[in-house]
């Protein structure tokens, strides 16, 4: 296997509402500062590939728009997934396994906000048994949650200090939309959005675009002075009926870790894409954290979940981490899908 690294990755701050920019202008200022954070020219891309939603744009095809945000002439190599981010990255990893192209661009973009996203990530579901009852998003999770809890395995406290130490470190991140020091106390004091769920247990609806630049070999160690290189990655799926599977044990999370190579050594930080409180508990136990592993620094998909990026920023915040020097090995996650449905894990290591 060709060694590749991510060698640069920038991010737009995360807002509730962007109206004053759609997602081409969104994206254009974050693909120039990945490019010129590894001094690459937009010419000097091998592959692009992006992760998006037509869903959330409300037209087909609107990823071939996005297209204007790294330019589309002279023609270049270029794809896109219907997913987050982080599997365009997984993608552009494959990508660069063939041996002809050494760089690769990996962008994701996502403006929740026109529309009902409770109601709308409904269509997901099993289009014949259960899309038709339109259960929203938060309510399926609240049914995660409360197995969670009936099982012993978690208590609400436990969630609220989940938030709490989400939204203590995303003191430290510019680009994140919630920030503060709450108390677990009061948190647990405010109302059931759905039971078992308070408000501040559910992801925050924001518009958002990242880009992640990827090298191979010795192009990387020319691109960037100390590399995340990519030592496993690996994602899983688990069944669409949500009654054939085990909402409050992660199995896929758990084999796209172990295939990754996750559980071969220590883990300075991990940086999980759980959209809600109970389900970093739940991602905690499937890849085996300790309390020597610092999660969510940036202060995770609590602080800041824009669609379809989310999962990519979390693999450019562990990657971060790798190349300020700060951790010698992370893991970043990524999810898809109802109640942790979908999962990718990618390892990232100092060499």
């Amino acid at each position: 296997m060709r060694e590749v690294a991510v060698v640069a990755f920038a991010q737009s701050p995360c807002v509730r509402r962007e109206e004053r920019r759609n997602e081409v202008e969104m994206l254009m200022p974050v693909v120039r500062g990945a490019l010129d954070a590894c001094g690459l020219a937009r010419e000097d891309v091998g592959f692009y590939v992006s992760g998006s939603s037509d869903y959330l744009a409300g037209v087909p095809f609107s990823f071939v728009q996005a297209l204007d945000a790294v330019g589309a002439w002279p023609p270049i190599q270029e794809s896109h997934v219907e997913m987050d981010g982080a599997w365009a990255l997984y993608e552009a990893w494959v990508r660069l396994q063939h041996g002809d192209v050494d760089t690769a661009l990996v962008y994701a973009f996502g403006k929740s906000s026109p529309g009902p996203l409770r109601e709308l990530l409904a269509l997901q579901l099993d289009p014949y048994l259960v899309a038709p009852l339109w259960p929203d998003a938060i309510s399926l999770a609240a049914l995660q949650a409360r197995m969670l809890l009936d099982a012993g395995l978690a208590t609400e406290a436990d969630m609220a200090g989940v938030v709490a130490r989400s939204r203590r470190a995303a003191l430290g991140n510019p680009d994140a939309q919630l920030r503060g020091e709450p108390a677990v106390e009061t948190l647990l004091a405010e109302p059931y959005l759905v039971s078992p769920l308070r408000r501040h247990d559910c992801p925050p609806i924001g518009d958002g675009a990242a880009v992640a630049v990827l090298a191979a070999g010795d192009r990387a160690r020319r691109l960037c002075a100390r590399p995340a290189w990519i030592a496993g990655i690996d994602h899983r799926i688990e069944s669409h009926a949500l009654g054939a599977r085990d909402l409050v044990a992660s199995s896929s999370t758990a084999l796209a870790a172990e295939r990754a190579g996750v559980f071969a050594g220590p883990v300075d930080v991990a940086e999980l894409h759980a959209p809600f409180s109970h389900q970093e508990l739940i991602l905690g136990r499937a890849l085996r954290l300790d309390g020597e592993t610092a999660v969510n620094p940036s202060g995770g998909a609590l602080a800041a979940n824009p669609m379809m990026v989310a999962g990519l920023a979390r693999i450019g915040e562990a990657a971060g981490r790798v190349m300020d020097g700060s951790a010698r090995r992370a893991v970043a996650h990524a999810t898809s899908g109802p109640c942790l449905q979908q999962n990718l894990v990618c390892v990232l290591e100092r060499r």
